[in-house]
Order: structure tokens, then C-alpha cells, then sequence
């Protein structure tokens, strides 16, 4: 049975064809024009209630959150999720790390840097909340530069928790101050970006965006 992959290039998808690119599965990009509302046609909220990407479909399963995502393509394939349950366990605790910690804060960063304004938001109440979000990111960021402190990847071994950390520092590394003083975290960065199925997967869906 072919994967699906519903989905539109953003950091979420990408961790997903991140993980399809370096495990070599085959997979259908089904596009989810999200811009458009697309998300919440009836079809996909079939797939994920929530209406959100990306969604993963593999013959009668069906997947949404990219966490759920990851986990389930790593069961399936023995690869970067090991069976091993101490480092399994280490695993999961920094994937869900990254779904309600990483994500949300520089996400809110990037709402009130951006979105907010172009809503016309209080100025003062932005900034606030401006100040509020990229302490926390870079409280995180501060976070992930000592779990790298003498190690090449989060858990030893690269795993699926580097490929959901991996591509919220890739694309706002400045939500959380930078890596320039982060030596560890720069250095993670650039092993991960240098990866053949890394610089694939990147470019998954990019054609949907018109410039």
C-alpha cells in the first residue's frame, strides 16, 4: 500500500518528509492548500478531525500530529525509533518536548511578530507577549545546547527527536536568540542540514507556494 502524505511545506510537514526520506519509503504528497481552506474540506477532515497538516494515511491507517506521525513510520520501519524501551522512552520524551514546548513557543512568536500586526493588535500588547514568547524560546533553545553538551544527536543516535527539533531551529533560529552562542545546537544543526534525505525532504511541497 502507498503512503499518503496530506500536506503543505511547512515545519510540520517537513519533519515528516524528513522521516519518509531517511527510512527510502515510497509516499504520495497529497497537497493540502492550506492558504486556501483546503484543511477544512470534509474529504481531509475525515482524515484528521482537527483539520490540520500533515496527515499520514497508510491503507486503513489513519494518522494525524506529526508526533503520531513519526512514531508510527518508525515502528513500522525499525529505523531512528529503537525497540529498546529505556531509549525509546528518551525518545518520546524529547518528541513531545518539541509538541508542547518547542513548537508552541517560537509559533507564538512568529503569531505576535507577525500575524498580530498584520491584524492591527495593540502595540503594547504585542510586545509584551513578544517579550513573553522569546524568553521561553530561548530558555529552550538553552535547553536543547545542553542536552547536546558532548553528544552528535539528542539521544545518542539520531532519532525522530531530532527530526521534530530539527526543523523549528532550522527555520527561526532567531526566536530563540541564535545559535551563534550555542555551540552544540549549531553544531547539531549543521550535521542534520547536511544530510542528503534532509536537503530532499526539504523541498517536498515547495512548488505549492507562489511567489
Amino acid at each position: 500500500m502507498t503512503l499518503r502524505l496530506f500536506m503543505f511545506p511547512t515545519l510540520n510537514a517537513h519533519k515528516v518528509t524528513i522521516a519518509l526520506e531517511e527510512m527510502a519509503l515510497p509516499y504520495e504528497v497529497v497537497p493540502v492548500d492550506i492558504l486556501n481552506g483546503e484543511q477544512d474540506d470534509e474529504a481531509f477532515r475525515a482524515i484528521n478531525p482537527n483539520g490540520r497538516i500533515p496527515a499520514l494515511t497508510d491503507g486503513p491507517v489513519r494518522l494525524f500530529e506529526s508526533a503520531a506521525i513519526l512514531q508510527y513510520l518508525g515502528r513500522k520501519t525499525g529505523q531512528f525509533y529503537p525497540q529498546d524501551e529505556v531509549a525509546r522512552a528518551e525518545i518520546d520524551s524529547w518528541l513531545f518536548w518539541q509538541m508542547s514546548a518547542l513548537g508552541p513557543s517560537s509559533g507564538n512568536v512568529n503569531w505576535f511578530a507577525r500575524a498580530a500586526a498584520k491584524e492591527g493588535r495593540d502595540p503594547a500588547e504585542n510586545s509584551l507577549a513578544l517579550h513573553r514568547f522569546r524568553k521561553e524560546t530561548a530558555r529552550l533553545f538553552d535547553i536543547l545546547e545542553r542536552q547536546l553538551a558532548g553528544r552528535d544527536y539528542l539521544c545518542g543516535d539520531y532519532s525522530i527527536a531530532d527530526m521534530a527539533c530539527w526543523t523549528w531551529i532550522d527555520k527561526y533560529p532567531g526566536n530563540g536568540g541564535g545559535l551563534a552562542s550555542r555551540p552544540g545546537l549549531a553544531a547539531w544543526h549543521g550535521r542534520i542540514a547536511a544530510r542528503p534525505a534532509v536537503l530532499r525532504a526539504l523541498q517536498v511541497g515547495l512548488d505549492r507556494i507562489k511567489t
